[in-house]
Order: structure tokens, then sequence, then C-alpha cells
């Protein structure tokens, strides 16, 4: 029997483009392994005007979807009913099918948290984020939930930010922002999340960074990026962006299985995986 409560093989998948790099298929087979589910879960290539055709010719057999970039926020005219994260963010990485009724759902705001409070319990009241996508929105919402009060927002171009400033001025406990771009030092802060490509992290960025005590990494291939990097040689406190995946995706697997998910088996699958592309 599943923790639904019947035998019968359920369809999960992440989808997004591209999706290629995706470690979400190790972590929730791994997960399902451990729970003795006979599901499946792949990473499927859909790119946002496919979205809602792909939605749409999915039978009864599903069960879930995570969504990556750039679907985030395309999915969510598709669904029926949001968590409290999804209305405030804007945006869902997750899709959970109830009798053909799809709900939406943010574990990256969570999963954020419980990545960040695994590696650090310290308090913090400023931080720099890089970056302004849907990612950026949920890790400053996030961050408003662990008490940061200001925050600096770099982007490339601060027009581009306002839909993540609108999702962070909707939340009560959210910081207060003020908006520059990624040609200015990062500075003094309590902490770094950086949402930009490996290849976006200049040198001189990452020097500028060097005073802030606690990094935040939300990629995890390639690794490590020239930010993380530059945390691990100097013994900084490093949140990956493995840390992420992980506890989101725990988040996931118990929304769509009801099932507690077995986080030790998803994090020792994830290390297990990247350190075999490392390797090739």
């Amino acid at each position: 029997m599943s923790a639904l409560g019947d035998p019968v093989v359920r369809h999960c998948a992440v989808l997004g483009s591209p999706i290629e790099h995706s470690l979400s298929p190790v972590l929730h087979r791994a997960a399902y392994a451990e729970l003795k589910l006979p599901w499946t879960y792949e990473a499927i290539e859909v790119e946002e005007r496919e979205l809602a055709g792909f939605v749409a010719g999915l039978d009864r057999s599903w069960r879930g979807l995570s969504l990556t970039m750039p679907l985030k926020r395309a999915v969510m005219p598709l669904l029926d009913d949001l968590d409290e994260w999804s209305r405030i963010s804007g945006s869902a990485n997750t899709v959970v099918f109830n009798h053909g009724a799809l709900t939406g759902h943010n574990t990256d705001v969570p999963g954020a948290v419980a990545a960040l409070r695994s590696r650090w319990r310290g308090p913090f009241t400023t931080a720099v984020v890089l970056g302004g996508g849907a990612t950026a929105a949920s890790m400053l919402l996030a961050l408003g939930e662990l008490g940061c009060q200001q925050a600096r927002l770099l982007v490339r171009e601060p027009s581009r930010a306002a839909e993540t400033i609108e999702v962070v001025e909707r939340y009560e406990l959210g910081p207060v922002i003020e908006v520059g771009t990624l040609g200015e030092p990062v500075g003094a802060a309590d902490l770094v999340v950086s949402t930009i490509p490996a290849v976006a992290q200049t040198p001189w960025m990452v020097q500028s960074a060097d005073d802030c005590p606690v990094i935040f990494e939300v990629i995890y291939d390639p690794w490590p990026t020239p930010l993380a990097a530059a945390a691990l040689v100097s013994g900084r406190i490093l949140v990956s962006g493995l840390d992420l995946l992980v506890h989101q995706a725990a988040i996931q697997v118990t929304l769509m299985t009801k099932a507690p998910a077995p986080l030790a088996a998803m994090i020792a699958a994830g290390e297990g995986a990247l350190a075999a592309r490392r390797r090739t």
C-alpha cells in the first residue's frame, strides 16, 4: 500500500527549460524507494508556452509536479487553489493533483528557512539578495520569516524587479527593500543570497562580499560557484543550493505522498549524485 492508501503507480515530474541538470528526480526517487512507493518521477523539458497544454494532457494517474524556471509564475493561471506562500509570492514551484483539482504550493520559502537554519542558527537583520526573479522573491519572504529587517536587492535592470518588490510588500513581515544594480559592490551585510548564474559572479563582485559572514548560494550545479568557493576558502558559513533543493523537495514529497519525507535518504542521494557528476 502506498501512503495514499492504494498500490497504484502514481506519476510525478519536474518541469522546466532547461531541465537536464535537475537533481529533483534523484531526490524524489530516493524518497519513493525509502517509502516503498511504486511511483515514477521524471525530468521533462517544458517551455512556458507549452505548459498549459502539457498540464491539460495529464491523466488521473498523475499526483504532482515540481516546477523550475521559467514556469513558477506561468503556472499560476492554471491552478484551482493556492497555499499561503504561493498566494503571497505570486509563484508556485509545486502542483498537487487532487481528483482533478490543481493546488499550487511554494515550497521554496519554507525550504529556504529550513536550509538556512540547518547551517546557521544565529540572528540577522540585514541581507543582500543578488537577482530579482521568482526565486529571489521567495528568498526575501524566507528572510522576512527569519527576522531580516532590511535587504538590498541587486539586479541587472531595476525596473524588472518591480514584481518581486510588490510580492515582498504584500507580506507584513517582509524586509524593507533597497534596489540597486549588480554593478554595485555587495558591501557589508549579515547574509548574502545569490540567485544569479555562476557566470554572472565576477571576481570583483565576489570580493565585494568578503565582509559578509553567511553566504546562501541557491545554485548547486556547477559547484562551487565563485561566491561559494570564496566562502569555503575563507571558512565562512555556506548554505548550498543542495541544502535548499533537498529541504524544499522534502516538503514536496510530503505534499504529494502524505507521508513524512525521508530527509536523510534524500540528502545522501543528492550528495552522491553531485559527487558522481564532479568525477565525470
